[in-house]
C-alpha cells in the first residue's frame, strides 16, 4: 500500500497566556483560569459555521505541536515527568509532542463567542502554546467522549497539588501592573504554580531558584518540598 501526503491548513491562531513552552500545564483543564482566545482565519461563511455551538459548553481544539525547533524528529520512546523522568514507554502511550506527526488535543471551556466585528471564541482551562495552529474544533459531547470507568494506566496516579505562597513585594508588583486584573492575574499563577511545574530531573532539588513566564510576567519562585514561594515578579510587558 504507498504513502498517501495531507495538507491542511490552520482555521484558527489561538492567543494564550504561555509564550513558552517552561510552566505549561501538563493536561487541559489543571489551569482552569488560563484563558484563550480563538482568533480565525478568513474562512467564507465561517459566521454559519459556528451557528449552534453557544448551545454547547465545551470544545476539542485539534492542533499542531508548531514550536519543536528546527528538527523536532520522531522519538519512538518517550520519558514522562509524571514518572520523574527516569522511565521510559512508548510514545504512543503517551502525550508527548514528539510523534510521527505533530497534532495534538485538548479539551477546553467556551467562555464566550463573538461573531462580530469579527468571529473570535474565548475558551478556559487552555494548555497550549501562544500563536498554535488550530486545525480544527468539534463540540464536546459527555455521552460519548467522557467515560468515567476509563483506566489511565501508568498516569493513573492522581497529581499532588502544593500551597503556593506570594510575596508582598511580588503582589504590589502584579497589582501595579495589573490593576483591576490583578486578583484574576495571581489566581492564573496560583493555579499553574500548584502543581510544580519544574522538570522531573529538579523535582529533588529544593534549592533552586526558577523563573516562569505567565501573561508578560516573569514569576520567580523557589520551592521548598512543601510549597512553592513567589518571591518576585517581574513586569515583561513594559520591555517589549
Amino acid at each position: 500500500m504507498g504513502e498517501s501526503g495531507y495538507t491542511f491548513s490552520p482555521i484558527a491562531i489561538l492567543k494564550t497566556p504561555f509564550r513558552e513552552r517552561f510552566g505549561i500545564p501538563r493536561q487541559p483543564g489543571l489551569a482552569d483560569q488560563a484563558l484563550g482566545k480563538l482568533v480565525f482565519s478568513d474562512i467564507p461563511h465561517l459566521a454559519d459555521a459556528l451557528k449552534g455551538l453557544e448551545t454547547f459548553t465545551h470544545l476539542w481544539l485539534i492542533f499542531v505541536f508548531h514550536d519543536l525547533g528546527a528538527n523536532p524528529g520522531f522519538k519512538p520512546t518517550i520519558r514522562p515527568p509524571r514518572l520523574g523522568g527516569k522511565k521510559r514507554v512508548g510514545v504512543f502511550a503517551t502525550r508527548s509532542p514528539h510523534r510521527p506527526n505533530p497534532i495534538g488535543i485538548s479539551v477546553v471551556k467556551i467562555e464566550s463567542i463573538e461573531i462580530v466585528p469579527f468571529p473570535l471564541i474565548t475558551v478556559s482551562g487552555v494548555d497550549i502554546l501562544d500563536g498554535t495552529p488550530i486545525l480544527d474544533i468539534k463540540p464536546y459531547l459527555p455521552y460519548a467522549d467522557s467515560v468515567p470507568q476509563a483506566g489511565a494506566g501508568w498516569a493513573d496516579e492522581p497529581l499532588k497539588v502544593f500551597p503556593v505562597v506570594f510575596s508582598e513585594l511580588a503582589q504590589r508588583s502584579v497589582r501595579a501592573a495589573r490593576g483591576e486584573r490583578a486578583e484574576s492575574t495571581l489566581r492564573l499563577m496560583e493555579s499553574i504554580l500548584k502543581w510544580d511545574p519544574r522538570p522531573a530531573h529538579q523535582k529533588a532539588d529544593f534549592s533552586g531558584e526558577y523563573g516562569i513566564e505567565i501573561d508578560f510576567m516573569d514569576v520567580r519562585f523557589r520551592f521548598d518540598g512543601e510549597s512553592l514561594s513567589v518571591y518576585e515578579i517581574i513586569n515583561q510587558s513594559k520591555h517589549r
